[in-house]
C-alpha cells in the first residue's frame, strides 16, 4: 500500500547536473527577471526585500535566460526565520520546470547520488532529482559562503 500522498511537489532544474524536488510550500514564487547578461543577478528585489540569488548552473550549457525576450526565472524560497536571510532565490535552468506529486510506486532512491545542499537523491521518471537541504543552504548564504 503505497503512503498518502503530502501534497504537491515543485519540480526544479537547477543545472543540467542538478535538478530539486522542493514542497510547494516552500516556494515563494517563480519570478521572471529581466536579464541583462548570461548569468542571473546575484539579488532580486522580491514584495519590498532584497533577496540572494544562487546559481547552481554558472559553469553550464544550459542558458539562463530566454534569448528569445532576454528574460530568466528565479525561484524564491521561503526560508527560516532567525536565519542570515528571510528567503532566497534559486536560478532555473532547462525545460523541466514543474508540478507534482510524488508516487512510491515510482521513485528509486539513489543514495549514492546525493549531491552538495541536498538530503537525499532519487529517479522518477528517467530524471535524478535532490531533495535539498535548504536550512542549510539558507544558513550557508546568509553567512556569506560562496555556493557553486
Amino acid at each position: 500500500m503505497a503512503a498518502q500522498n503530502p501534497g504537491y511537489c515543485v519540480l526544479l532544474p537547477c543545472s543540467s547536473q542538478r535538478s530539486w524536488v522542493v514542497p510547494q510550500s516552500c516556494l515563494g514564487e517563480i519570478v521572471t527577471v529581466t536579464a541583462s547578461g548570461e548569468h542571473p543577478p546575484e539579488f532580486i528585489h522580491w514584495r519590498g526585500e532584497e533577496v540572494p540569488v544562487v546559481d547552481f548552473g554558472r559553469q553550464d550549457t544550459l542558458p539562463w535566460r530566454d534569448p528569445r525576450g532576454s528574460t530568466g526565472l528565479v525561484a524564491v524560497l521561503l526560508g527560516q526565520r532567525d536565519e542570515g536571510c528571510r528567503y532566497f532565490g534559486v536560478a532555473v535552468r532547462g525545460g523541466l520546470l514543474s508540478v507534482s506529486t510524488l508516487d512510491d510506486d515510482e521513485i528509486e532512491d539513489l543514495p549514492d547520488a546525493v549531491q552538495d545542499y541536498a538530503t537525499a537523491a532519487f529517479r522518477m521518471k528517467g530524471h535524478v532529482y535532490q531533495v535539498p537541504d535548504l536550512l542549510a543552504l539558507q544558513r550557508a548564504i546568509g553567512s556569506g559562503q560562496a555556493i557553486n
